[in-house]
């Protein structure tokens, strides 16, 4: 079943003289214990065709592998409450702004790469310049996520991790597709994305951040955790 762009968001973009379909895959919302190929199977075969990018957003793919936490079940130290007050909190997610989230950084991550990281960010932005907390960190600070106001339950009341061996996630879900799309796992959101892994080259990886940067399918109650990209 597909459904309907994020709000605002075209389903097509013009890319570098090419057209692409972004279609939207609706589906109910996945839950721990749900397995992960059995919910692609039932929701992406039907849509994807030879030639397709199949995205899976990372969320999904981490709920399914047993990383998703409630927030009452974190306990974080005094260090994530102090590192967690300096965080720039924006309207599109809470990132490492709440000391549930920065526990879960620490713990991923290390403490010495994040106390890093925030050691060099301080002296950073005080010249102007921004992202090097994340760049440092890396992508397992970059993925976790907090609830936002558009969360759907249970998961607003939860801290979702990154995925795991994402690259090999992507690999195997083409195989389960008979080989006929690519396959990539996605953090996107309205600020940016990123790819965590994937079955294209990295030029292709490139383009598809391109193609998805306004995140046309959001991240909320639209309920569309996967989608196609289509040459048009």
């Amino acid at each position: 079943m597909t459904g309907e762009a994020n709000a605002g968001k075209a389903l097509t973009v013009d890319l570098e003289g090419a057209s692409y379909a972004r279609i939207p895959i609706k589906t109910r919302v996945v839950m721990p214990g749900d397995d992960l190929d059995a919910f692609i199977k039932e929701y992406a075969t039907d849509v994807v065709k030879p030639g397709d990018t199949l995205f899976v957003t990372e969320k999904i793919v981490a709920i399914t592998q047993g990383r998703s936490f409630p927030i009452d079940s974190i306990k974080p130290r005094r260090l994530a409450f102090f590192l967690s007050k300096y965080v720039v909190k924006t309207p599109y997610g809470i990132g490492l702004g709440m000391p549930e989230t920065m526990e879960m950084a620490l713990r991923e991550c290390g403490t010495i790469r994040i106390l890093f990281a925030a050691s060099v960010s301080a002296v950073t932005k005080l010249f102007g310049r921004r992202g090097d907390f994340y760049r440092i960190a890396g992508d397992k600070a970059r993925a976790i996520d907090g609830p936002t106001s558009g969360t759907i339950p249970p998961y607003n009341k939860a801290v979702v991790l990154g995925p795991d061996r994402p690259r090999e996630v992507a690999q195997r879900l083409k195989g389960l597709l008979g080989g006929v799309p690519e396959v990539a796992v996605v953090d996107i959101n309205d600020i940016g994305g990123n790819i965590l892994g994937s079955t294209l080259s990295k030029d292709a990886e490139k383009r598809l951040v391109a193609i998805l940067r306004d995140n046309p399918l959001g991240q909320g109650h639209q309920s569309t955790p996967l989608g196609v990209v289509r040459a048009s």
